[in-house]
């Protein structure tokens, strides 16, 4: 099993500028986010991507479950859900029990599962699998993430237009000339001293060296940090879920993702409510690494995600802005389709994506893998994971997916 860090992480993705990635490239507290938004509140006329990142690598077997198929029930043994316990979708097909908020969806046209999504040759390590995806780059690594690239082409240096919500940036949204922002949760203000010495250390002369102004901008930055909005319901504690450098040991099941998942979106909620430019938000959830013990830990984490997710889609329909967003679900990899001798799976290849909200439109895209068909005891790939990001790309942040895929545009219908 990997042992995760982010060191360990950002060198694997290729990305260039670790170090300050690390720490995040641009750090903002939650109510500063929100200062920044239009008077007109959220109607905004542009559509809003939020990225889900389910760290650890989650059973796409076990959430979108064949249980029609006996080959499954032979694989999976006592891992296998019964016929009549999934809530069924159509094509033998049907949703972890616990996925009741996103089977609603799904009867009302608004959830888009795309089947058997990954990348050529794909790998098993979590750090790998993950730079692959977070650079949308399966043949080597590169120096920055797909939708920092986005946000080299469109989003006119302004780092607001990326948010990540948490502690770190993660290497998705680093572009070669311009990153997004990080804000983190219950994160506690810098002294009144320390605000007034790096404003004044900021101030760098244009004609400066390069490096004293990139200095003076970074103090810039940390002097934006700013004590989280009341009522957050993460506290001014170190956040338990936070991964750790590799000297600290190893981060088990989390992988790398945070917890309070719902804490996250609802900052998200409420900088759309608040009309904040961001075009493209990111929040993650770890503790998919279900190696033993699957079916329990990985039933109470999609109801977690189940929950939080169909609350957060219910509350922005209350705005303009809010009914142009469209949430898109993703792990580094599914798991193997046989289950191991601990009740758990191994690290596998193809899973499903979840794509939710208004402006989708609803069902099945790309084929179901099979199960008597594997390649080396695992999933064979039916859909490129660039096809989706392309469709996100082209409809949702109104880009042309080759400027930022590397000139690969194929888009799927479901949006």
């Amino acid at each position: 099993m990997d042992t995760w860090s982010r060191r360990k992480f950002l060198t694997a993705s290729g990305v260039a500028g670790g170090v300050a990635l690390a720490g995040g490239a641009t750090a903002w507290g939650v109510s500063e986010l929100l200062a920044t938004g239009s008077s007109a509140g959220g109607d905004s006329e542009a559509s809003t991507l939020v990225l889900v990142t389910l760290y650890g690598g989650n059973d796409g077997l076990n959430t979108l479950v064949p249980a029609a198929d006996p080959h499954y029930r032979d694989l999976r043994g006592a891992l296998a859900y019964d016929e009549g316990e999934v809530l069924p979708l159509g094509e033998g097909l049907g949703l972890n029990p616990g996925m009741k908020g996103l089977k609603k969806l799904w009867d009302d046209k608004r959830l888009a599962v795309v089947r058997g999504v990954s990348y050529p040759k794909p790998d098993h390590s979590h750090f790998r699998s993950m730079a692959i995806w977070q650079t949308a780059s399966p043949s080597g690594p590169v120096p920055s993430g797909w939708l920092g690239r986005w946000l080299d082409h469109e989003g006119g240096g302004d780092p607001l237009r990326a948010v990540s919500v948490g502690a770190t940036l993660p290497p998705l949204m680093a572009g070669e000339t311009t990153a997004g922002a990080a804000v983190r949760l219950g994160g506690k203000k810098l002294p009144d001293a320390w605000q007034r010495a790096c404003t004044e250390l900021a101030r760098v002369d244009k004609d400066a060296h390069p490096l004293l102004r990139r200095a003076g901008a970074s103090l810039a930055d940390l002097a934006k940090v700013s004590t989280a909005f009341d009522g957050s319901r993460m506290t001014d504690r170190e956040d338990p879920n936070e991964p750790r450098d590799e000297d600290d040991g190893n981060d088990g099941a989390s992988a790398g993702g945070q917890g309070e998942l719902g804490a996250q979106l609802d900052v998200v909620a409420k900088a759309i409510e608040a009309g904040v430019s961001t075009r493209a938000y990111s929040v993650s959830l770890g503790g998919f690494d279900t190696h033993a013990n699957e079916k329990a830990t990985q039933s109470r984490l999609l109801g977690q995600l189940d929950k939080d997710l169909t609350a957060f889609l219910e509350r922005v329909r209350g705005t303009q802005a809010g009914r142009k967003v469209v949430v898109a679900v993703y792990s580094e990899f599914g798991r193997r389709p046989k289950a191991n001798a601990n009740q758990g799976t191994d690290h596998g290849t193809a899973g499903p994506v979840f794509v939710l909200g208004d402006p989708v439109q609803g069902g099945f895209y790309g084929d179901q893998p099979s199960l008597t068909d594997l390649t080396d005891d695992d999933l064979r790939v039916t859909t490129d994971f660039r096809d989706v990001y392309a469709t996100l790309l082209h409809g949702v942040l109104d880009t042309d997916p080759g400027k930022v895929l590397d000139g690969h545009d194929t888009t799927l219908a479901f949006l």
